[in-house]
């Protein structure tokens, strides 16, 4: 009689099945072990079903380390992004099997909407400066800083934004928020960008749009006083200061959007801590995929 034994005597006997089937008949095993060959294949389709294969395994880990680095990025980083931490850490993966990864579990990244044509209160009385940029946005560092406002808001009441950006790294160098707008927000960032470069920036440009707090006095003794030099593009043309624009999409989208602040405080809080991760950990596409810190070390080292 035929007897449906467990068939792991086939194993203990004769080995692994795919070796072991190369080398010998499986029907002839079975008999002689006296098992059924129908038992022993349900065995071995279990087994295969439990035991994970190297290209499971391979995944699983990815799986793990691509939600890590999106948590890492509260959330913000699509595969782009996850793909090059990924091989900033030493992984060989490309970009589709990320993005395939990150389908399956359920996350994605955020991707700011094109920017929207603000209202910039011109002073008619003022005068303007030139534009020295002509829309020729990305030079060498500290060639050509661009500046802006953005309204914001929180439970305290309206809120306002000033930052300074480096064209070629895109790394904040200065910054402001204010419960009003007006020039002495715009000088507090100058301060602050000229302290962040040391303060060799005599003959950078600073360019910004017309908004009346720019074409202030005090804002043109400032820029005097540490040898910028003024540069505005024209009324109401986004274009010219484009840049300072896309930032702002950037900003709220990945930070701003995504809470609510109930004072003052909370919302300072936000930006110190949303402007710290973006100058040091969150990889630009602009800049080869690296925080603009790490960008910045990289020219130094190239120089040196």
């Amino acid at each position: 009689m035929v007897k449906y034994a467990c068939p792991e005597n086939i194993e203990d006997t004769a080995g692994t099945a795919a070796p072991e089937g190369a080398r010998f008949s499986i029907r002839r095993m079975a008999r002689l072990l006296k098992v059924s060959t129908s038992g022993y294949y349900q065995h071995v389709r279990r087994r295969a079903a439990t035991v994970a294969t190297p290209r499971q395994q391979r995944r699983a880990d990815l799986e793990v380390k691509i939600v890590d680095i999106h948590r890492e990025s509260k959330g913000t980083y699509g595969s782009p992004r996850v793909t090059a931490e990924l091989r900033a850490r030493g992984e060989v993966v490309t970009k589709k099997t990320v993005a395939k990864i990150m389908a399956s579990v359920g996350i994605e990244g955020i991707s700011p909407r094109t920017f929207k044509v603000t209202t910039t209160v011109v002073d008619p009385q003022a005068s303007f400066p030139p534009d020295l940029i002509e829309r020729c946005f990305d030079q060498v560092l500290d060639a050509a800083w661009f500046t802006d406002i953005t309204y914001l808001t929180c439970g305290d009441g309206d809120m306002f934004l000033c930052a300074i950006r480096d064209g070629h790294s895109r790394k904040v160098l200065g910054y402001s928020v204010s419960d009003h707008i007006g020039a002495d927000m715009v000088t507090a960032a100058i301060d602050q960008a000229v302290a962040t470069r040391g303060g060799l920036c005599d003959g950078t440009i600073l360019h910004s749009d017309r908004g009346g707090e720019y074409t202030a006095h005090l804002t043109a003794v400032a820029c005097g006083r540490y040898g910028l030099r003024r540069s505005m593009g024209a009324t109401g043309i986004c274009w010219d200061n484009s840049p300072s624009e896309s930032f702002w999409s950037i900003f709220k989208h990945e930070e701003y959007y995504r809470h609510a602040y109930a004072t003052k405080s909370e919302l300072v809080a936000g930006v110190d801590n949303w402007v710290v991760f973006y100058n040091t950990v969150r990889r630009n596409s602009a800049v080869g995929m690296l925080s603009p810190d790490s960008f910045e070390n990289s020219l130094r080292v190239e120089v040196a």
